[in-house]
């Protein structure tokens, strides 16, 4: 009796085990799995989809015009960036006055149509770890599509090794190698939607800290201060350190813009706070509050030794004798005044920084040029 060789069957066998197409009792399934990145994109799309028709159908129900401002409103209730806005379209869609031109007109005046601050923030909390979320699952995801196929294309070449394999594995080769293929796609896929997620969180921390600084100085704006403040007089109140705050304004800035231009008040601005800003350190930080005005931060230093401190960089500018390089014309003497409070020495921080703002117009009324301090308000 003759014998003839038959294939192995272990290859085909570990293929199938591996695939899952093979369950307890030697049968077989389908999975069938979508490409994450094209999951998220259709989700992406829908929700858009969605916004959209939010939008018109706003604008078509209440017969309301496509404005900019209509849009905007519009926009910001149902996209969720104003809570706020959402609610009161709501409670008026349910009232019996409804939805009018005319409302929506009062509405926008009486308030700005933007998200409150802490709406953004905490939207912005939100988005960070989203995207930090959807990069690490990505990247993870990408990693076993690529073990996969690397293990699928395995099976496949130990499928192709088989001599004289029966017509089922060879279909089962073909399936596996289209399966390598789609696979390959996704885990390119996957590798775009994880650039495009670390594109994101860069353009996201970029426009949080261009939301801090200010454009024309470079220093941090109002807000940013806001936040080192409090966070400062929190360690210094526990470790019972001294903290002072100051106000500063430019000496009759409108002077320099109506004889210069802004232009060269711009640059009278850039000159305070480039003054400013080298007598800051970790302890001492200066900010731009708005228009002429800067506001600074002392910690470490007893209230009188900020003033010492502050009054030497005013000095030192008001010595100076400034020309406008554009037009050789003098400035003349360029100077600031100022206010320091002492931050335990009132009831918080916003009392302190009323009390320093009070101390720098007391100095502007007794001849400007000058640092005033602030009493501190009897216990």
């Amino acid at each position: 009796m003759t014998t003839h060789a038959t294939p192995s069957n272990e290859p085909v066998g570990r293929l199938l085990g591996w695939l899952g197409l093979r369950n307890a009792q030697g049968g077989t399934r389908d999975e069938d799995r979508a490409p994450a990145a094209a999951v998220t994109r259709d989700l992406l799309r829908e929700g858009r989809r969605q916004l959209v028709g939010a939008i018109g159908a706003f604008l078509l129900d209440h017969d309301l015009d496509v404005t900019a401002t209509n849009l905007l409103i519009a926009h910001s209730a149902f996209s969720g960036i104003n809570p706020r806005l959402a609610r009161q379209i709501a409670t008026r869609a349910q009232g019996g006055e409804g939805i009018t031109q005319q409302w929506l007109d009062e509405l926008a005046q009486q308030e700005p149509i933007q998200p409150d601050r802490a709406d953004i923030d905490r939207m912005v909390a939100r988005l960070e770890t989203n995207l930090e979320t959807f990069q690490t699952n990505t990247k993870a995801a990408r990693s076993a599509t690529s073990e996969y196929g690397t293990k699928l294309e395995a099976h496949v070449s130990d499928l192709q090794e088989v001599q004289k394999t029966g017509e089922l594995v060879s279909h089962l080769a073909d399936i596996a190698k289209v399966m390598l293929e789609r696979t390959r796609h996704a885990e390119e896929e996957m590798r775009k939607s994880e650039d495009e997620a670390k594109a994101l969180r860069k353009s996201l921390a970029r426009a949080k800290r261009d939301a801090e600084v200010d454009y024309l100085t470079g220093l941090p704006n109002r807000r940013a201060f806001e936040v080192l403040l409090e966070h400062h007089y929190e360690e210094a109140r526990a470790a019972v350190e001294p903290l002072s705050v100051a106000f500063c304004d430019i000496d009759e800035f409108k002077k320099v813009n109506d004889t210069h231009g802004h232009e060269a008040g711009d640059r009278v601005i850039k000159l305070i706070a480039d003054t400013l800003a080298r007598i800051s350190n970790d302890h001492c930080h200066v900010a731009r509050h708005g228009g002429e005005e800067f506001v600074m931060l002392f910690r470490g230093l007893p209230p009188s030794e900020a003033v010492k401190k502050l009054d030497e960089a005013r000095e030192g500018l008001a010595e100076r004798r400034l020309i406008n390089r554009k037009t050789d014309q003098p400035f003349g003497q360029i100077t600031f005044s100022g206010g320091v409070a002492d931050v335990f020495g009132f009831g918080d921080a916003r009392a302190a920084l009323k009390a320093a703002d009070e101390a720098l117009y007391r100095a502007k009324e007794n001849g400007r040029n000058r640092i005033e301090l602030a009493e501190p308000k009897a216990a």
